[in-house]
């Protein structure tokens, strides 16, 4: 009943070689990527690049840092489904966390496409030709599975 994390993925000691050994669950995204997603082609191509190492080493893929709705759209659209920070909910006590669960409600506007800048355009181009790659890959895979 007992699972792991990689926290701060993609700093430090948080390295290729810990996803490959550790019998991590989840692979925390450092903050640091979260916070300039938006504003810088590197941080988000890093993004892309760790939510896709994640899903292809089985793992679960969770934003630490999120603060803005489209930080939370971006993060959806690039197939992350699991974030903390400020823009989900403030820290709280431990006792006050279910009655939290009872009464929160997801923002619609999360599921709202994210506003794209042109500079970033190239890199969005990337991540559906990455997307198109892997599904070509895994129809591949299945297909030879069935043989």
């Amino acid at each position: 009943g007992i699972a792991f994390a990689i926290d701060d993925f993609g700093t430090g000691y948080a390295s290729l070689t810990y996803l490959k050994q550790l019998p991590a669950e989840t692979v925390k995204i450092d903050r640091s990527f979260i916070n300039e997603m938006l504003n810088h082609s590197d941080d988000l191509a890093i993004l892309e690049g760790v939510i896709t190492l994640a899903n292809t080493f089985g793992r679960t893929a969770l934003a630490e840092g999120v603060e803005e709705t489209e930080q939370i759209q971006m993060l959806l659209w690039l197939g992350c489904e699991f974030g903390q920070g400020f823009g989900i909910s403030r820290p709280m006590r431990a006792e006050k966390v279910l009655s939290w669960i009872k009464t929160w409600r997801l923002d619609p506007a999360w599921h709202q496409s994210p506003e794209i800048k042109d500079e970033l355009h190239p890199l969005i181009d990337s991540v559906i030709q990455n997307r198109a790659r892997i599904e070509r890959l895994q129809s591949y895979l299945t297909k030879k599975n069935r043989r």
